[in-house]
């Protein structure tokens, strides 16, 4: 039975998000929310590769979601026919992910050959780079913005997408190469020690963390319908630091916990401003504040380090199994003893 709980689990929930929007059961701006919900997931999945399994600190990821987002945008108003978008849409989206991934191992190349907070200061100044890129590239609309895209982002791609993105980094996580990324973190040399090739795992890991970016970069397009340069500064990044870091870090049960609470407490912000007559500007200083907060308060998250275990592989969890029962038994042996 527990090996057909999941799929039957997923379909209910692909059914509902495609079915609910059709009937009118479910409120426009609620369907809105559960988008963005998605988006921040597949975000915080992404983030969360290089911060929280790999140990390194990257700012700037928001630069590899406007390349998705303006590469799988190109693609559907310019060289896909509007009557192919909805069939054509996840090859656009797959290529907003590629492009990503090949700016992030682009970037790769000097930015590993640095250890420590240079990470940091070299993926701000690529954010800042795509950003100046776009503002000054008149055929995509330069500071004025991109539209022209259709409303092809819905509820059940995005809960496809989300379901993609978490089974692509759980394999990835919990494969032997994975094992690298973890040892990566808790201690480069000695990984390198121990015949870890840390210079190729970096560099794979931060691409794929760049493809997933990219893949939330075209879902947002297509959302919206319209994306100028303003919309992927560094305040993006620091929404994605924050979902990374009260979520949890190295562990993706946490990346939804952390896009799951943001999101809704942003969006419960804007209507009580709304109402209280106070500027929707304030909301921009909430998610640095929590950022702060959580730093100084519990840095490693609600989840930090731990895991659900719908989420940790059958076989993962079965391995674990004869450590835990040798463990519980001992003291008992002690005692009698």
């Amino acid at each position: 039975m527990d090996r057909w709980r999941q799929p039957m689990v997923i379909s209910v929930l692909f059914l509902l998000a495609l079915l609910l929007p059709q009937s009118g059961l479910i409120d426009p701006y609620v369907e809105l929310v559960l988008k963005y919900i998605g988006i921040n997931i597949i975000l915080t999945i992404s983030l969360n590769l290089v911060n929280g399994y790999m140990g390194e600190f990257s700012v700037g990821h928001a630069g590899f979601m406007a390349v998705g987002a303006y590469s799988a945008s190109l693609l559907t108003v310019w060289l896909i026919p509007r009557e192919l978008g909805f069939l054509l849409f996840p090859a656009a989206v797959v290529a907003g992910g590629v492009a990503a991934a090949l700016a992030g191992l682009l970037l790769a190349f000097p930015s590993f050959r640095t250890r420590g907070d240079y990470l940091a200061i070299v993926t701000l100044a690529f954010n800042m780079i795509i950003k100046s890129i776009i503002e000054n590239v008149d055929a995509v609309g330069g500071p004025r913005g991109f539209m022209g895209m259709e409303k092809l982002t819905s509820l059940a791609w995005v809960l496809v997408w989300v379901l993609v993105a978490l089974y692509m980094a759980r394999n990835f996580v919990y494969s032997s190469f994975g094992r690298g990324i973890l040892s990566l973190r808790e201690d480069e040399m000695a990984a390198g020690l121990v015949s870890v090739n840390t210079r190729q795992v970096k560099m794979l890991t931060f691409t794929f963390s760049a493809f997933l970016a990219g893949i939330a970069g075209g879902l947002f397009a297509h959302e919206l319908q319209f994306i100028n340069p303003g919309s992927f500064t560094i305040l993006k990044s620091t929404d994605m630091l924050v979902m990374v870091y009260l979520g949890g870090i190295a562990s993706l049960g946490g990346s939804i916990l952390g896009a799951v609470v943001f999101t809704v407490v942003l969006e419960g912000l804007r209507g009580l401003l709304g109402m209280a007559g106070i500027s929707q500007e304030w909301r921009l200083v909430v998610a640095p504040l929590l950022l702060v907060l959580i730093m100084l308060r519990r840095p490693q998250g609600i989840m930090g380090l731990r895991e659900f275990p719908f989420l940790v592989p059958r076989e993962e969890r079965l391995d674990r199994l004869p450590a835990v029962r040798k463990a519980v038994a001992k003291p008992a042996e002690g005692g009698k003893t």
